[in-house]
């Protein structure tokens, strides 16, 4: 490169500096020398080579001493390159006719360290003028320039807004410089998370070049403008029983601490941090609540709905009655929305509500009432009723001869709550009978049967008490020989008369017509006798111990 028309030398600072002798070796050479040129003008001789001898002499110049080297065609090189050796050199050639000069001008270049913002603002606050912090970069030949970055853009100087002060400093000493840029800057909210940085533009060797300090990101400080009450935990609907805190926040930077909450019922704010706890909430706490800052000058409100159901089933818990009675029920549900009510009975939804105008065993049980708000998670009411029905025993009594016409089986149908104890007797010989077979209770009934075969007439007495009552029914039944049927149970007892009379004399009639063809006049005479017998002992409510003997003594002059 030339400067000025002249031969330069680019060196960086601490390197050897090379500088050829640019000139053609002429015949009869003598020496070579070297020298520089003071600002002056005046030269200072360095090194010295002779032709002949082939000795090298360096000048005593403390600047150079134990940095020069000149080889034998004349090169001079300089170790360790200083600032001060930017100078003009110029190589000698001497013969006994002419010297001849070839000069060489020598430019040191230094990059600067990485530069760094230091004395960094803790913070910033808006809508004012404060120092940012001063960008470094130290040790820089020649010297440089720096540029303030905000979020990768050059920051421009503006009144009051954005000041930019450089200095530049230069090591006597070294001849570097130091490069020193403050920035002072007045902040806006948008600048909460915006990147500073500074570059540095130096000159190196091949030409221009940049560095760049690291991105710093600034706590700005700004005032609330807006304040903002929430309740947590964040769900969509509050019940009674929960706890719920209300937290009041400002945008500002930092966060105010300290609120003012407005508590419905209260005509004064209550002082709290940015939070009000409130545990186990009441219906009574529905409204609207507010917080304000310290100084009331900003506001937010909210408005809290505490659900709540209530349920009161009439009657509830252990209920006894007895059969027959009426017992009215209700259910009523009192809520903060409409809420939807169910029974169960038994673990069994039921599709209607219960309604007893005349309990029967069947609607004893345990009922459950219970409601629930659907839009609601976890508002769920329930309450009980535990009905007992209870009934004195009932006893109905049929028979029936066996399709083998072996045998006879008698059924004592029993109702009653609770279930009565039953006991066959037969009357007369008042002994127990032990060989009765139950069903199953079911609704409060059940059926006691044994199966016999008597070879005469009997009456059978079936007992049953319970806890309310002894209840005793007598039936007579036929020898084995005499066919009998069941009576239906819905029948009242003159209708099972009836039927019972109809039913012996279709039998009367049957055995009439199959001996008519051996004796007409004694099957007539045995067809009388047995239809006024079984006319006489079908009663099923024989209570009168007397009047069965009676029976039992026609019966059996009769049979004779």
């Amino acid at each position: 490169p030339l400067a000025l028309g002249l031969y330069t030398v680019n060196a960086v600072y601490g390197d050897t500096i090379t500088m050829p002798c640019r000139l053609e070796v002429p015949d009869g050479l003598m020496f070579g020398k070297w020298k520089y040129e003071m600002p002056n003008g005046s030269p200072v001789f360095i090194a010295f080579r002779s032709s002949t001898k082939k000795n090298v002499q360096y000048d005593d110049v403390p600047d150079y001493k134990d940095r020069l080297s000149l080889s034998e065609n004349y090169t001079l090189s300089i170790k360790n390159a200083r600032i001060s050796d930017e100078k003009r050199f110029v190589c000698m050639l001497v013969t006994e006719d002419d010297v001849s000069e070839e000069p060489t001008i020598v430019k040191v270049f230094k990059q600067p360290s990485q530069p760094e913002i230091l004395h960094q603002a803790d913070f910033l606050e808006t809508e004012k003028l404060q120092m940012l912090g001063e960008c470094v970069a130290r040790d820089s030949y020649p010297e440089g320039n720096v540029t303030w970055y905000k979020n990768g853009r050059v920051l421009q100087p503006m009144e009051e807004v954005v000041v930019i002060n450089l200095q530049k400093v230069v090591d006597k000493s070294t001849g570097l410089f130091t490069m020193t840029s403050s920035l002072q800057y007045m902040p806006t909210k948008e600048d909460a998370n915006a990147k500073f940085s500074c570059i540095v533009t130096y000159y190196g060797p091949s030409g221009q070049k940049t560095i760049e300090t690291e991105p710093v990101v600034f706590n700005v400080h700004y005032p609330t403008e807006k304040v903002t009450i929430q309740v947590l935990p964040q769900r969509s609907t509050i019940k009674e029983g929960d706890n719920i805190t209300l937290k009041c926040s400002g945008n500002g930077n930092p966060p105010p601490q300290e609120f003012l909450f407005y508590i419905p019922g209260e005509s004064e704010g209550i002082s709290s941090s940015d939070t009000y706890v409130m545990t186990d909430v009441r219906r009574n706490a529905t409204g609207e609540y507010k917080c304000s800052l310290t100084d009331k000058s900003m506001m937010d409100s909210t408005t809290i709905t505490v659900h709540y159901l209530d349920l009161q089933l009439t009657p509830s818990g252990e209920v006894t009655k007895q059969i027959g009675e009426a017992l009215p029920v209700s259910c009523t549900v009192s809520s903060s929305r409409n809420a939807t009510v169910f029974w169960i009975k038994d673990n069994t939804r039921m599709q209607t509500s219960p309604s007893f105008s005349s309990l029967q065993y069947q609607d004893a049980g345990n009922y459950i009432c219970e409601t629930t708000l659907q839009e609601v998670e976890g508002l769920k009411k329930r309450k009980t009723l535990k009905l007992t029905v209870e009934g004195k025993p009932q006893i109905k009594m049929t028979k029936k001869t066996n399709t083998n016409k072996m045998s006879k089986t008698i059924v004592c149908h029993v109702e009653g709550f609770p279930k009565p104890a039953v006991q066959w007797t037969v009357t007369g010989s008042g002994s127990i009978i032990n060989k009765a077979k139950e069903t199953k209770y079911v609704n409060g009934r059940f059926s006691s049967k044994i199966v016999i075969a008597p070879e005469e007439n009997v009456t059978l007495t079936c007992i049953a008490e319970n806890q309310l009552e002894r209840t005793v029914t007598s039936l007579n039944v036929s020898a084995i020989s005499i066919p009998e049927y069941d009576e239906p149970e819905d029948r009242s007892d003159d209708n099972s008369e009836k039927v019972n009379d109809q039913a012996k004399l279709i039998v009367g009639i049957v055995v009439g017509l199959l001996l008519a063809a051996l004796v007409a006049g004694v099957v007539y005479w045995l067809y009388v006798k047995k239809s006024k017998t079984a006319s006489k002992h079908v009663d099923k409510d024989l209570g009168n111990i007397e009047e069965n003997k009676k029976l039992e003594e026609n019966n059996h002059k009769s049979e004779t």
